[in-house]
């Protein structure tokens, strides 16, 4: 395995983002269907601490392309909170235990996303507002959700394995 260095370690967390990017634009036309979550578990598994460095920078990007809206704030938590999952069982080396996994996190995004609607309405109404409003944005959202989760389950059961063996016998770009 090469030794890691900052410049290394820079261009590894560069090119993360920028994979994840482009598989965004790729597939913007597609409703709930992504790459991102597939990526970032791959990229979690694989580049370990590194990945920890990946989920701002593209939380950032993205932002800077697309605004900083209130969704934005949204993926200031959903994306680490699947990184942290990720690492917690990183020992796992399933691709039916990662398509679970991330069809898991696909259904429930949208519940991660209705979080901020409950502090909206608790400031307009109390509890009780609050909990309708996350509880109504998170409702009509299920149809995306389902599908959300559905490609994540599929795209992770058909491409983990290759994906894993193509990062794995790569040239060592970091240390673990």
């Amino acid at each position: 395995m090469t030794r890691s260095s900052p410049a290394r370690d820079a261009a590894a967390v560069g090119l993360m983002v920028a994979v994840i990017e482009v598989c965004k634009l790729v597939m913007q036309g597609l409703p709930n269907i992504e790459m991102t979550s597939f990526l970032l578990i791959l990229f979690t598994l694989h580049f370990g601490r590194l990945s920890i460095y990946a989920v701002p920078a593209f939380i950032l990007i993205e932002g800077m392309i697309y605004g900083f809206g209130l969704w934005w704030v949204m993926y200031l938590y959903a994306w680490p909170l699947l990184t942290l999952v990720t690492r917690a069982f990183s020992r796992q080396d399933s691709a039916f235990f990662w398509a679970f996994v991330s069809g898991a996190f696909g259904l429930l995004f949208g519940l991660l996303c209705a979080v901020p609607y409950f502090f909206i309405g608790l400031a307009g109404g109390g509890v009780s507002q609050g909990l309708t409003q996350m509880f109504a944005w998170w409702v009509a959202g299920i149809p995306f959700d389902l599908v959300h989760g559905a490609s994540n389950f599929l795209v992770m059961l058909a491409l983990y394995r290759p994906m894993s063996t193509l990062l794995q016998h790569m040239p060592a770009i970091v240390n673990r």
